[in-house]
């Protein structure tokens, strides 16, 4: 076995979630069977073994983010005789050199560190900081991520979201901390409203934007409340029986004016920067909550306010900002009937075993040279 452990600076705050969350044991995570995970998770694997690409070669070196040598040790039977080095720096750079693979980070200073980097593996669903560094591309580099791993908790804190929005819990909130008994909630009330806003979700219609594994995981549950659920996805028009109608992006306004929850599951790519504009708010029932739990940009920001403010929406449950963190002094803190969670949507008390077994499982085929997992389109941006 051969295993190193760089330690320095300290990684970004949500490195550091993500090592805390596989600093503990993981009793059987090396057991789990993989092609179990990869069929509850619906993964899926490139065309073609990694060993038919242009540039593969049996690995030697790879650099790993944020995690210890417990966390490593457990990794290297993945690939017996290749050195696994563990970093707790992101700008780390010399500890990539010759490495042919990094795992946890696309940092530009560990992508140059070395000429030989064929390999990126996320930690996370979302990679667009990853496309966004121009040697990816240029280089034409393997990215693979973490996709489906957290769908199950991120589309339950939606659903918490929705729930919450729809009994006016944040206002009951507000008047609790007040130590006001307010049946009617008066404090809180939007322009507009009426004193009894408080909604059923049942028969009502979900549109999901992006059907992907975390919106798929969403319009599951939505339906299991009673919920018509409709969808948007890029990939094709089909999809599980529990959504009623897939529509195309193109059809994003069409299906939102008929919605009553719209829930936000987008990757970041060109197409979907500033998706969700004044326009798109202007179509929404007047009784509508939009939910976002994919990224913030997607969401023109001083449009949800003035939607917000103005009382063409009813409310808005965030787990992701534009700007973010969220400075103090936004207005996006004080706009009526939004719900704000600081990015922390996948967090949940399920051991790590799952996401363990993605990165444990493509460690090993990419050593063996099979075919990868979950491989993303540098061009579609996920």
């Amino acid at each position: 076995m051969t295993l190193h452990l760089r330690t320095s600076l300290s990684p970004r705050p949500a490195l550091l979630l993500v090592a805390a969350a596989f600093a503990t044991p993981l009793a059987g995570a090396q057991s789990t069977d993989p092609k179990a995970v990869i069929a509850e998770l619906d993964l899926k694997e490139s065309a073609k073994p990694i060993r038919e690409l242009p540039g593969w070669r049996a690995p030697k070196k790879i650099v790993i983010l944020a995690f210890g040598p417990a966390y490593v040790a457990r990794l290297q039977p993945a690939a017996p005789g290749v050195e696994l080095v563990a970093i707790t720096n992101r700008n780390d750079a010399s500890a990539a050199a010759g490495a042919d693979a990094i795992i946890g980070s696309c940092n530009p200073a560990l992508i140059a560190a070395s000429k030989e980097v064929r390999w990126i593996h996320a930690l996370s669903a979302g990679v667009e900081d990853c496309v966004s560094v121009p040697a990816v591309r240029e280089r034409n580099l393997l990215l693979t991520n973490n996709q489906h791993v957290s769908a199950a908790p991120i589309a339950e804190h939606g659903i918490a979201l929705m729930l919450a929005l729809g009994r006016k819990l944040d206002t009951y909130v507000r008047e609790q901390s007040a130590g006001r008994w307010s049946p009617l909630g008066r404090s809180a009330l939007g322009p507009g409203q009426a004193v009894n806003t408080m909604q059923v979700i049942n028969g009502k219609t979900a549109l999901v934007v992006g059907l992907g594994g975390i919106g798929t995981e969403f319009a599951k549950r939505a339906h299991a409340l009673g919920m018509k659920v409709t969808a948007t996805r890029n990939s094709g028009r089909t999809g599980p029986d529990f959504v009623s109608y897939v529509g195309g992006p193109e059809e994003l306004l069409s299906l939102a004016k008929d919605a009553d929850v719209i829930f936000n599951a987008l990757p970041l790519t060109p197409a979907t920067t500033d998706l969700f504009d004044a326009k798109f708010f202007a179509v929404l029932k007047p009784s509508a909550f939009v939910i976002n739990v994919g990224r913030g940009k997607t969401i023109v920001t001083s449009a949800l306010i003035d939607a917000l403010t103005s009382g063409r929406l009813a409310g808005a449950g965030l787990d992701v900002t534009e700007p973010e963190p969220l400075p103090a002094d936004h207005p996006l803190w004080k706009a009526p009937n939004v719900i704000i969670t600081p990015h922390v949507a996948a967090r949940s008390d399920l051991p790590p075993e799952k996401a363990f077994a993605v990165v444990y499982e493509n460690i090993r085929r990419y050593a063996a040279g099979e075919k990868m997992l979950s491989v993303v389109d540098l061009e579609r941006g996920y």
